[in-house]
């Protein structure tokens, strides 16, 4: 496979390394000094495109691959509030493309988790839920787009949380996200639900980088000739 990079940072090197690792070849790697040459990539050159940019870039990104005919992965968090609109645009062109905030497959593991135990948690109103996520000093959105997925999973099945909130002192009908930029941590999330007897703690911690990006990669690989607007459910068929 012919896989094209958007975004030559960290998580980008990690995945053309997986990526050449098990045998595919890399048409191109697009950083800040190569932006422009994005508009001239074709589906006779690259099968599938991988994104990891940042939250301004990701939407033109995505729909430049779209309008290209590229299927496209991305990682890139902090722009769902284009989501829709993508969809959309998607939808029209008869596109691909695939998100996820987090392509590790404990992640994953543990959203399926939090969803369980937000349903169970809603029968227990005397427990209050908040959340604590911590990346490295790098990472440009606060929360994270994982935190978000997490806390959208709480909202969703707690009927006393309708919103979350950012920093804040909790409140009633809240959920407040604690966002911490540390060092460099890779990333940890933990939801606690705690009341005046009780703590219980639903907690993932990624141990380095490879696991998102090999999961980048394997859902890379996945996602050619698929059609549509795809997720980590579609992938795991969780």
């Amino acid at each position: 496979m012919v896989i094209g990079i958007i975004g030559y940072g960290k998580m980008g090197r990690e995945i053309a390394a997986i990526a050449e690792e098990r045998g595919h070849q890399i048409y191109d790697k697009i950083d800040i000094h190569n932006q422009d040459t994005l508009k001239d990539w074709r589906p006779d050159l690259v099968d599938v495109a991988v994104e990891f940019t940042t939250p301004g870039q990701a939407y033109e990104n995505l729909k430049l691959c779209i309008n290209q005919g590229i299927p496209v992965v991305s990682g890139t968090t902090g722009w769902l509030h284009q989501k829709e609109e993508l969809d959309s645009y998607c939808e029209k062109k008869n596109g691909t493309y695939f998100y996820a905030s987090n392509f590790s497959l404990g992640v994953n593991i543990a959203f399926k988790l939090n969803n369980f135990l937000a349903r169970i948690m809603n029968l227990y109103p005397e427990f209050e839920v908040n959340m604590e996520e911590i990346h490295h000093t790098e990472k440009k959105d606060a929360p994270s787009g994982t935190a978000i997925t997490l806390a959208d999973g709480i909202i969703e099945r707690i009927d006393r949380i309708d919103q979350w909130i950012l920093d804040e002192t909790p409140q009633s009908g809240k959920l407040s996200i604690n966002a911490f930029r540390q060092g460099k941590v890779p990333g940890t999330h933990t939801v606690k639900y705690v009341s005046e007897n009780d703590e219980i703690t639903l907690q993932h911690k990624a141990l380095n980088r490879k696991g998102f990006a090999l999961g980048a990669v394997l859902v890379t690989e996945w996602i050619q000739n698929r059609k549509g607007i795809l997720s980590m459910d579609d992938f795991l068929d969780l």
